[in-house]
């Protein structure tokens, strides 16, 4: 091929007219996004603007790699940045519904995935036949098909970027915002360059959606994004460090750990210097850890075990504390309005870092609705919150008009229209788990 080609495979149809399109792959495992030359852009694909779809390929995806699901999915790899402006790729899995609700909106969906791993990025772990035991993926599928119930578009991006750098700041902004340009502008997606667009997600992926939902209006001002449903979204990495540190998630936090030295030179510096051979082959095995997996084989264990100086001594130090202020989310406030889910007895998220969020998005003048749940913990309010959610971002997607700064704190354990949702809910898991079609209702 002729290096225009090579070009024009690169950049797509805004320049040299259609982007490289995959068809179907043959029925095998498919490839880690590691080994997956699909994720490799062309060289030149910098010169593109952000959200330009290089190369794009129909996947097959299945519930938990095994149940195929009836849906039409289609993954974008799209031109992006990272933290530091620098031009990089990115993929999101962009899955429409059987049957589209009327003027369909486009809904990014961030997944917790809360690794650094391949393995556990969503356009891996959603295809048919992957091997993605412990990601998180696998189960928020669930949340996914519940909105394209909704006759809404989702779209599923790997906001950790190619090299999975959890934790790091504003970059999964980046990419989520890009992956929705990409979806948009894509000719095999067929959405309305004009679609409203919502953002959701929850813990890890609510922490992206909260990227996303504070730079949009400076990064990304022509998307019409009306609003954005963050659950449990983390809100200061450092101070859920010290809280997990020890205990039984404490993989958590490693793995923010093993991420981050690749994004902040001088904490990869500190880490050498300060960190037992075995502590710093720890951190190297966790890169390769699924989610699950990593939770595992730290459960109990303290990161100040394989240091040779006190861990508080080391977190106080200035190049620690300049990574926790700056991976911190509050630097700017969302311009769209959001609605922030947070349970009270959280053991993952402290719901005092949360009330700080919602104030200071509040104080900078956006229309937060806060639900903050006297009754539930972690992992059950994400699917008991879900119909709240969708009712939510129905209204927006309606152009239906808000309360201004609602909080709430009656539980919604104890709210009758919470079960009627999840019945609803069962309903499209019952059709998740045996391959069936699903049609379009509200939750």
């Amino acid at each position: 091929m002729s290096e225009l080609g090579n070009l024009a495979g690169s950049y797509g149809a805004e320049w040299f007219g259609r982007p490289q399109h995959e068809e179907l792959q043959p029925k095998v495992r498919p490839l880690l996004p590691s080994d997956d030359p699909f994720y490799q852009p062309t060289p030149g694909f910098q010169h593109a603007e952000p959200g330009t779809v290089l190369r794009s390929r129909d996947v097959e995806v299945a519930f938990l790699g095994l149940i195929p699901q009836p849906v039409k999915a289609t993954q974008l790899l799209y031109r992006t940045m990272n933290m530091h402006g620098e031009p990089e790729a990115a993929v999101t899995t962009v899955i429409v519904p059987a049957e589209p609700a009327e003027g369909q909106p486009l809904l990014s969906y961030q997944c917790a995935i809360d690794a650094v791993s391949s393995r556990c990025f969503p356009s891996y772990a959603l295809r048919r036949r992957a091997k993605a035991l412990g990601s998180l993926a696998h189960f928020e599928y669930l949340l996914v098909s519940a909105a394209l119930s909704q006759g809404w578009a989702v779209s599923v991006p790997d906001h950790e970027g190619l090299e999975g750098t959890w934790g790091a700041p504003y970059e999964p902004g980046y990419r989520v915002l890009d992956g929705i340009r990409a979806a948009l502008s894509s000719e095999h997606v067929a959405l309305a360059p004009s679609a409203p667009i919502g953002l959701w997600g929850y813990s890890g992926g609510g922490l992206a959606s909260a990227w996303a939902a504070e730079i949009c209006a400076d990064y990304a001002p022509e998307l019409d994004v009306v609003g954005a449903v963050l659950g449990s979204p983390v809100g200061d990495l450092g101070h859920t460090f010290r809280r997990l540190n020890g205990g039984i998630f404490s993989g958590l936090p490693a793995l923010v750990v093993a991420a981050l030295v690749h994004a902040y030179p001088d904490l990869d510096q500190l880490i050498q210097k300060h960190a037992s051979y075995e502590g710093r082959a720890l951190l190297e095995s966790l890169e390769t850890m699924t989610t699950g997996g990593a939770v595992i084989r730290m459960a109990g264990k303290d990161m100040g075990d394989f240091l040779d100086e006190p861990l508080e001594d080391i977190l106080s130090s200035p190049e620690i504390e300049h990574v926790f202020e700056s991976i911190k989310l509050g630097s700017a406030v969302p311009t769209p309005p959001v609605m922030i889910v947070q349970a009270v007895h959280d053991y993952l998220i402290d719901v005092h870092d949360i009330d700080a969020l919602a104030d200071a998005y509040s104080a900078g003048g956006t229309n937060v609705t806060y639900h903050r749940d006297a009754f539930n913990e972690h992992i059950f309010l994400h699917p008991m919150s879900a119909p709240m959610a969708l009712h939510w971002l129905g209204d927006r997607f309606a152009r239906r008009p808000m309360t201004d700064r609602v909080r709430t704190v009656w539980p919604m354990a104890f709210n009758p229209k919470t079960y009627s949702g999840l019945a609803r809910l069962a309903l499209v898991v019952a059709k998740i788990v045996t391959g069936r079609k699903i049609r379009r209702h509200r939750l």
